[in-house]
């Protein structure tokens, strides 16, 4: 060979090797994207637990290196567990999926594999389509809900039923590429058993000489609202108007001037469910922000010793039905979280409207309840009633069965609701029906309008002839008729006279029974 060729020769082998160099580290860098993948369930906080023998520090270091791990990956997937019970011998629960996107450019083109453990069946999904193959849930996108936004992320979800509905691992495809939860180790599989839970806390310990501290847990006798000591009691206070627009008042100090200066026994927490924008829990709200409001609004009248309801405030959204997995997750999450609270009561759907029928109602009522007792046997449950919680006659006739401490709400507003709907107060009671008041006011059934003080008087001889607890709508200072504060107030607690609006100055002496 003469050293023309030789030096050809050369340069050749030269080109090869950086061609080689170049592919391998390629596939070094893509075989890391697509092996860096996130635990298959992640911890909602540090109070989340485990299924899994390998103890509370050895999880909270794998913990901490799939964060890391998945962090430094552009695309992946948590998959938490809401609410969950058994049917039929099954395992059921809601599951909750997010996929993020932490590129700078959007996503358009995704699948999911879910790997149980068992063969599942999924009985509904929402903001996505799903095929079941084996123990492998597969999800595409819908139309509405395709796009993962740069930086951002999207959110689906669905009802399964397994004997065993444990995730053992999750396949993520993005614009054709995978990237999986894990490589299926024996750690992988202790990740996978981790599930997203809701710790119960102890409550605030509450001042002497205070409504609770005097009458204790609350449960239904008859058609009467008892206390403790099995003697009728009357809760007697106010309603916020939605936290989420006006968070300011949900404060200890606005509570303590209800219970010093008007004598309140009662705070209703109004939760709106569906607003359509970004105020309502199931409109695009911040859950974790809404739930903290809440929070501080149940710490708040219970470190006062007062009684507070938890209303998941359908409005809009006409049907409970419509939210019905959301409520689920809620109230199992509420119930959880508040199990040894004894003040706490929940209403589980405001005022179904639009036609709701009984029936409907019923079947919502008859789902959600089974989720609150699964964490207290004892709390009070409100069941709203149709044609915004006013046909309690019907209801009357065809109660919910198999649980105590149930009770129906009935709502009026004076100037609109008289002397009819009084009537079929006083049916649904003579049937046996157990009734609350848990929203009213004194002016028409828009918030708005002139006071009807005869019929306001009306309905407060009703009430207390018949030991109905009531909670007064609204605490706010928004410029309508059945707001308690003037518009002009700026105050959120210790109002005088002239803060209160005509509203405000009425149920004030009706609540101190002037």
């Amino acid at each position: 060979m003469n050293g023309k060729k030789t030096k050809i020769l050369c340069a050749v082998i030269a080109v090869l090797v950086v061609l080689i160099g170049i592919m391998t580290g390629l596939l070094l860098v893509q075989k890391k994207e697509n092996t860096s993948g996130s635990s298959t369930r992640e911890t909602a906080s540090a109070e989340n637990t485990t299924e899994n023998a390998a103890g509370v520090s050895e999880e909270t270091e794998k913990t901490d290196a799939d964060d890391s791990d998945r962090k430094t990956n552009l695309y992946y997937a948590e998959i938490t567990e809401g609410a969950a019970w058994e049917n039929g011998g099954n395992q059921c629960a809601t599951e909750n999926v997010t996929i993020y996107n932490q590129d700078q450019k959007a996503v358009t083109s995704w699948k999911l594999d879910i790997i149980y453990a068992s063969d599942p069946t999924v009985d509904q999904i929402w903001e996505g389509a799903c095929e079941v193959k084996g123990n492998t849930v597969t999800i595409t996108p819908v139309e509405y809900n395709a796009e993962i936004p740069a930086g951002g992320s999207l959110t689906f979800g669905f009802n399964l039923s397994a004997a065993d509905k444990k995730v053992t691992d999750y396949k993520l495809y993005i614009n054709g590429t995978e990237y999986t939860g894990s490589e299926a180790s024996s750690e992988t599989a202790d990740a996978a058993s981790t599930t997203t839970e809701t710790e119960s806390i102890a409550p605030p310990s509450a001042e002497s000489g205070t409504p609770f501290e005097n009458h204790g847990a609350l449960s239904v006798s008859g058609t009467d609202l008892v206390d403790s000591k099995g003697n009728p009691y009357q809760l007697k206070g106010c309603s916020t108007h939605g936290i989420t627009w006006f968070p300011d008042y949900v404060n200890e100090d606005a509570f303590r001037t209800f219970r010093d200066d008007w004598g309140a026994n009662l705070i209703r927490l109004a939760m709106y469910t569906d607003t359509g924008d970004s105020y309502g829990y199931c409109s695009g709200g911040n859950k974790e922000e809404i739930e903290a409001l809440v929070d501080q609004g149940v710490q708040a009248a219970t470190g006062l010793g007062m009684y507070v309801i938890i209303d998941w405030h359908i409005l809009s959204d006409n049907n409970p039905n419509t939210h019905i997995e959301d409520a689920k997750v809620f109230f199992a999450e509420m119930t959880k979280k508040y199990a040894n609270y004894e003040n706490v009561l929940y209403e589980i759907c405001n005022e179904p409207n639009s036609g709701t029928s009984w029936s409907e109602v019923k079947a919502y009522a008859e789902t959600i309840i089974p989720v609150i007792r699964e964490n207290d046997e004892d709390a009070i449950i409100i069941v709203g009633t149709p044609t915004w919680c006013q046909d309690v006659d019907i209801v009357s006739g065809d109660p919910i069965t198999g649980y105590d401490n149930i009770m129906y709400a009935v709502h009026f507003y004076a100037a609109t609701h008289k002397e009819d709907l009084r009537n079929k107060v006083t049916t649904a009671i003579s049937n046996g029906l157990p009734l609350i008041v848990s929203e009213f006011s004194i002016c028409d059934a828009s918030g708005n309008g002139a006071i009807d003080y005869a019929q306001a008087d009306a309905w407060f001889e009703l009430i207390n002839e018949k030991n109905l607890s009531f909670a007064s709508w609204s605490i706010s200072n928004k410029a309508e008729t059945a707001s308690l504060l003037t518009p002009s107030c700026t105050k959120t607690s210790g109002w005088t006279e002239e803060d209160l609006s005509e509203t405000g100055i009425y149920i004030r002496d009706r609540i101190l029974g002037k």
